[in-house]
């Protein structure tokens, strides 16, 4: 059995996917980079007002005369004498000849004059041409996300396509004679299949889209059929249920006829140790304890670990930070335990439910509690370690 820390060290050791791909901008975000954005253009192209006022020439007195106007997209480029101003307005170009802008509110206007009620500061409320960034220079590095903000920052650049890593296909296996589709007639012995949907939702809220669901009867010959093909045709395979040690758990035993090479197999955890992860070729497989919440923690922990990795974000790893506990929490045995919680600004509580099987609890929580092995005891007023539920 292994540690948590070396079991999450074992999947950041990861690569991420080598294919890549040309993209519209429009509908990058979440992709990254796969190549240095170099800057076509100095951004801003020109100087560049910062406000609403006028633009002057200085000289020693606070009178100048107007000469004229310019409003953001003129393309007009008069030239300033000392002592003229121009009325110019946010975002335009400001005239090569003029060295300060003085905000309209500490101007007053005297016929065709204006008066300065301000200190005359030169180069003051002018944006530099190539502020943020100039031409021939690196925009954004290789192994950038493409957030909102750096779609729209490369947008003003004049770039629509980009080369981003491909995102891993993925196919989620569930397990189970007992498992019955929602909607279906419920006999007795069995239960509605949760584990598929809420896997498929997580990824899609993380932005994958390539998913594929798949189900198996508890039978090794169609599992092994099933695994098989699923693993050939996915980079990722998500497996729930069967790789315990019961008679008819043939996840185990199917993935080892396969030739997938083990990296783990158990963690000492709770919930979720009967966790494994291995490869086959450049395909990465987990196999998820059957039950829901058990299986919900890991991916959160493992499989979201690996996701981030295999699409580019290399250096990915899970950010802790530190709470103020408001509960109590006495630990059984000397497993580390991921607890479901809620978190409010700086304190977390920690649920009451934290049975493997239930999802009532992790319905409500947005953070995940996590208590190391050492740790037998939270005492209300102690600081914890809490892991964020993405997109919660």
């Amino acid at each position: 059995m292994i540690s948590v820390k070396n079991a999450l060290g074992k999947v950041e050791m990861l690569s991420k996917l080598t294919d890549t791909f040309r993209i519209n901008l429009n509908n990058s975000v979440g992709y990254y980079l796969a190549e240095d954005i170099i800057s076509p253009i100095n951004m801003p192209p020109f100087r560049q007002s910062a406000m609403d006022g006028y633009a002057l020439k200085a000289h020693n007195e606070l009178e100048y005369k107007l000469v004229g106007e310019i409003k953001a997209g003129d393309c007009n480029h008069p030239s300033l004498n000392s002592g003229e101003a121009i009325r110019i307005f946010t975002g335009a170009a400001v005239p090569d000849s003029a060295n300060v802008v003085i905000m309209q509110e500490k101007v007053s206007l005297v016929g065709n004059n204006i008066k300065i009620d301000d200190n005359v500061v030169v180069g003051k409320n002018i944006r530099p041409a190539g502020e943020q960034v100039t031409k021939g220079k690196i925009a954004l590095k290789e192994g950038s996300k493409l957030t909102p903000a750096a779609i729209g920052f490369l947008a003003s650049l004049g770039i629509n396509k980009v080369l981003v890593y491909k995102k891993p296909s993925i196919a989620i296996v569930t397990t189970g004679n007992e498992l019955v589709n929602p909607g279906e007639l419920l006999s007795y012995g069995q239960i509605y299949e949760s584990n598929s949907g809420m896997l498929f939702s997580a990824l899609q809220s993380l932005g994958y889209t390539n998913i594929s669901k798949h189900k198996v009867k508890d039978d090794y010959q169609s599992t092994y059929n099933l695994l098989q093909q699923v693993i050939i045709n996915n980079d990722v395979v998500i497996i729930t249920g069967g790789i315990s040690v019961g008679d008819y758990d043939f996840v185990g035993k199917a993935l080892n006829e396969i030739d997938v090479k083990q990296v783990f197999y158990k963690v000492k955890q709770k919930p979720g140790k009967p966790l494994f992860f291995g490869k086959k070729d450049k395909t990465t497989i987990f196999a998820l304890p059957g039950n829901p919440a058990a299986a919900l923690s890991c991916f959160y922990v493992y499989v979201n670990t690996a996701l981030q990795i295999l699409s580019g974000n290399i250096d990915y790893k899970i950010q802790k930070e530190g709470k103020t506990s408001v509960s109590n929490f006495i630990k059984k045995g000397d497993r580390a335990q991921f607890l479901k919680a809620i978190v409010i600004k700086d304190e977390v509580t920690i649920l009451e439910g934290q049975s493997s099987a239930m999802l009532q609890t992790f319905a409500h929580a947005n953070a995940l509690v996590f208590v190391p092995e050492e740790v037998s005891q939270i005492n209300q007023g102690d600081l914890v370690e809490i892991i964020r539920l993405p997109n919660l």
